[in-house]
């Protein structure tokens, strides 16, 4: 049976307008769909381009509070930063490769896609509203499935200049879907953590953190099982937070300009071998690196120029460079902590002995373990030899 021609001409070709192609191919954009009740899902992703860019005006230093109302469908987020321009309020929410995160000194060390992150919300979204508050004047659109419905003129205002967001997420994309506060909550307390000073009012109750990755650290592990108080660690451009507790393994937080970095990357993989160098150089002994991150709960957050990320959902950071002129992220990430937790341990003897305990018991322990597979394994062949001879 002959094959089918595929006819393969002009006609062939299509061109799709930006909405067209985001609601084509959702997952180019936002990683997975799902209907919210999964803490990655599409919807979350959503609010998280909004976010980024109300996170990015306090970065900035403008804004130090943002309001977010969410229930089950619709969300509605209001920073109070500079305001989109109102001239371009319409091309920045609707116009891909538009916005102000392509001038790097308007935002040096963004998180936000560049010029496509709100673009897809709005085309993502069954309905979706932009209205920006700007030196008195304000400006508001509406849209329903990236198609402008309502591009109201500029009017006169007396609120206070900012940003505000309203959508619902488009229901034949995101079936059955809900938002589930828990999920959103986590988000937010990350925010928090990532940028001490930011009030975050979500559905009425406030969000705030003065310690930034400490206060993260205090949430997240047992004080009572950590085996020395939480070091604390910031410079420019970095920050971490550290401490061993009782548990297995590593735990990590890692962060790339407020983004949360659930894949690691570069920049964690520096910290991990900067923590091996550092404790070998303070205690002058080569203990085996398994030893010294046996039960680490840390948390690393960096600032990088024009991050590269492994996805378009930014779960992995790429970057081999802080930016286009710096250092290198595994130099820089080494430097700081060689300096910085060196100074520490010597400045706090009991945090260094309680580090010192950690690493002898882990390596008391992985010996133990050893042990027991060594003369379980020689058990092992002697009764496979035996077994041998009394079938022969």
């Amino acid at each position: 049976m002959a094959e089918e021609t595929v006819n393969y001409s002009e006609d062939s070709i299509r061109s799709l307008d930006w909405k067209e192609h985001i609601r084509l191919r959702p997952g180019m954009y936002i990683g997975k769909l799902g209907d919210g009740s999964s803490f990655d899902d599409g919807i979350y992703v959503l609010l998280k381009e909004i976010m980024d860019n109300s996170i990015d005006e306090f970065v900035m230093g403008s804004g130090r509070t943002i309001d977010i109302s969410v229930s089950d469908h619709k969300v509605s987020i209001r920073d109070y930063g500079r305001g989109i321009p109102l001239g371009k309020v319409i091309d920045c929410v609707s116009k891909i490769n538009t916005g102000g995160k392509y001038d790097s000194k308007a935002f040096q060390k963004s998180v936000g896609l560049n010029g496509v992150g709100t673009k897809a919300v709005n085309a993502l979204s069954g309905s979706f509203a932009v209205q920006s508050y700007r030196d008195g004047k304000t400006k508001r659109a509406e849209f329903e499935k990236g198609e402008l419905m309502l591009d109201n003129p500029a009017i006169d205002t007396t609120q206070r200049n900012g940003t505000a967001v309203t959508f619902i997420p488009d229901e034949s994309i995101f079936r059955n879907f809900r938002f589930i506060p828990e999920f959103i909550e986590n988000m937010i307390w990350n925010y928090v953590f990532l940028n001490a000073g930011l009030t975050i009012n979500f559905n009425n109750q406030k969000y705030f953190s003065e310690r930034g990755l400490h206060d993260l650290l205090v949430r997240n592990t047992d004080s009572e099982a950590n085996r020395y108080p939480i070091i604390h660690l910031k410079g420019e451009d970095i920050e971490i937070a550290m401490t061993h507790g009782q548990q297995y393994g590593e735990e990590y937080y890692s962060f790339v300009n407020g983004q949360h970095t659930t894949q690691g990357g570069t920049h964690q993989q520096a910290f991990r071998e900067a923590v091996v160098r550092t404790v070998r150089e303070f205690y002058k002994k080569e203990y085996d690196a398994s030893d010294i991150r046996a039960s680490i709960v840390a948390a690393v957050s960096v600032r990088v120029q024009e991050p590269v990320f492994e996805s378009q959902t930014k779960t992995k950071l790429g970057s081999l460079n802080i930016g286009p002129d710096g250092p290198s992220v595994k130099s820089f990430v080494t430097d700081f902590v060689k300096k910085a937790l060196d100074d520490y341990l010597h400045s706090h003897p009991d945090a260094a002995d309680g580090l010192l305990k950690r690493i002898l018991q882990s390596e008391r322990e992985r010996k133990d373990i050893a042990g027991i597979k060594k003369l379980a394994n020689e058990r092992a062949k002697k009764a496979s030899l035996h077994n041998r001879k009394l079938r022969d």
